[in-house]
C-alpha cells in the first residue's frame, strides 16, 4: 500500500520548484516567518490554510490525497 502523502514535504517541494521560500509564503499568508515554520513543524494542517497555500502556489495539494486514496482502494 502506498504511504499517505506528507503534506509539509509536498508544500516544501513545490516552494522549491517555484524558487520561493518559506519567508515568501509567510508574507503571502500574513504571518511571521516563525509562525510559518511552526506550521511546517506540525504533523497536520488546517484545510482552510491548505486551500490558501494551494491558491498561492497554484497547486492542488488536495489532489495528492485524492490520488493516494484512489491508489489505496486499488490495493
Amino acid at each position: 500500500m502506498n504511504e499517505e502523502p506528507h503534506i509539509v514535504k509536498l508544500i516544501k517541494a513545490e516552494l522549491a520548484r517555484q524558487g520561493r521560500s518559506i519567508t515568501w509564503l509567510a508574507a503571502q499568508l500574513g504571518c511571521t516567518r516563525q509562525n510559518a515554520y511552526k506550521i511546517f513543524n506540525r504533523p497536520w494542517i488546517y484545510t482552510d490554510l491548505l486551500l490558501k497555500i494551494s491558491d498561492l502556489l497554484d497547486y492542488d495539494f488536495f489532489q495528492c490525497f485524492t490520488d493516494w486514496r484512489k491508489e489505496r482502494k486499488k490495493d
